[in-house]
């Protein structure tokens, strides 16, 4: 993305920043790479609730914090349903359900479909950005 600002000093949208090779790498996933390196840290899991901004804890309610009852991963069941197409609170609830069912076999599932989602570039963008609006604990 570049640094682009309105005549203000705000930020342009994703959408006016995102490059034509920004929109590949996101297209194709390839930004998720880098993170192989915290699974072979131990600092994350190949699959478990993707890890979210900082600055959201404080805003999780006690059930959505639930999300951290697990090691984070590069990809989870929220990300197999619906990944940035989908609310928070969706993202939030389908997390917490990973949570509860956490076995081998929904864990191949959650491989199997991502491989799937990421080779038809599936849920890329929300509804209303390029990227996935930030959290304020509300939505």
């Amino acid at each position: 993305m570049t640094d682009e600002k309105d005549s203000e000093g705000n930020l342009l949208p994703d959408s006016e920043r995102l490059t034509r090779i920004g929109k590949f790498v996101r297209s194709t996933s390839i930004d998720e790479l880098p993170q192989l390196i915290n699974v072979l840290k131990g600092d994350m899991a190949l699959i478990g609730p993707r890890p979210l901004l900082p600055q959201y804890l404080s805003l999780y309610s006690s059930e959505q914090a639930r999300r951290h009852e697990v090691r984070p991963g590069i990809s989870g069941w929220a990300q197999c349903h619906g990944r940035n197409a989908i609310s928070w609170t969706e993202k939030f609830k389908l997390d917490v359900w990973y949570v509860d069912h956490v076995s081998l076999s929904t864990d191949m599932k959650v491989i199997f479909i991502t491989i799937k989602n990421v080779l038809m570039r599936k849920d890329i963008n929300s509804a209303t950005a390029t990227t996935m609006e930030y959290f304020d604990g509300t939505n």
